[in-house]
């Protein structure tokens, strides 16, 4: 069964809550869903001032510590092909990007100054890489990044594939899934629960607002957490 397209209007309201608060709203409306689904590996978030991003994975893999085996001719064609991947589908779109170089991913940066810009007018809003990133202060005005390292070279990186299934940070991504990202992360969103998210994160919200509410109050204490942590419980 094919998955529902949802427009850039039908996203934007997503961005109005942080990715810590959208694990905890798929945790409820997917309890399976608990143990994955999210990234679970430091990342650096190179500007934590951005808002939350939403958008559809574009997914690919790289290498830098050696250069590509194909010919000359056959990277650029590679590196194209990737472009273009970029640029069809759904968007707003969010690049998932797997550095294979294992204990040395980040070696060189794929990200700096051109790809920021080429990425974010392709319509992508950012990028989740275990890989690095460079050219911090020059990089395309609102592109969020959220990567292994910074790093000051891009050595021999080069595309390996192009819109394969892919494991960032722990975080294991299909082309076409929806991400959200923050400084804190990246998580998975299930299509089908995109329609039920506003409905549960206001249910979330006022539990935890009578909690909160009741530890800022003078006087508080174990008993009222009790009562408070009762009544949180009485909201459906």
């Amino acid at each position: 069964m094919a998955r529902k397209t949802y427009t850039a209007a039908e996203l934007k309201p997503l961005t109005a809550y942080d990715t810590p608060t959208m694990c905890n709203i798929i945790e409820v409306l997917a309890p399976e869903r608990r143990g994955h689904g999210f990234t679970t590996e430091p990342l650096q978030c190179i500007y934590p001032k951005l808002p939350p991003i939403v958008g559809y994975a574009r997914t690919g893999t790289i290498r830098a510590t050696q250069p590509g085996h194909l010919p000359p001719a056959q990277m650029k064609a590679l590196r194209l092909k990737w472009y273009e991947y970029v640029d069809a589908g759904p968007k707003p779109s969010i690049v998932l990007l797997q550095d294979l170089d294992g204990a040395r991913a980040g070696f060189g940066s794929f990200w700096g100054e051109v790809n920021s810009h080429i990425h974010r007018g392709l319509g992508a809003l950012g990028v989740v890489t275990n890989g690095s990133i460079r050219d911090v202060p020059m990089n395309a005005t609102g592109f969020q990044m959220l990567a292994g390292s910074v790093m000051p070279s891009h050595a021999w990186v080069h595309v390996v594939d192009v819109g394969v299934p892919v494991t960032v940070s722990g975080m294991a991504v299909n082309d076409g899934d929806l991400v959200h990202a923050d400084m804190h992360g990246a998580i998975v969103i299930p299509h089908d629960l995109v329609p039920k998210i506003k409905k549960m994160a206001d249910l979330l919200a006022a539990r935890e607002a009578v909690i909160i509410g009741a530890a800022k109050k003078k006087g508080f204490n174990f008993a009222v957490l009790r009562d408070a942590i009762a009544k949180s419980d009485e909201i459906h």
